[in-house]
């Protein structure tokens, strides 16, 4: 029982910190653009001739 008293408060912390984490990806705007990435990794002219010889 004892255990409780050091996993509660770590689990409280790090519940925490991935709240912050998530509010922080929001103000940097990290989800704006989200067909942006989906649409650029489908156009043939950005990408390199990585694997083509």
């Amino acid at each position: 029982m004892s255990i409780l008293i050091v996993l509660v408060p770590a689990a409280i912390f790090l519940g925490f910190l991935g709240l912050l984490a998530f509010f922080w990806s929001v103000r940097s705007e990290q989800y704006d653009d989200l067909e942006g990435a989906a649409r650029r990794i489908l156009d043939e002219a950005d990408r390199s001739d990585y694997g083509r010889r």
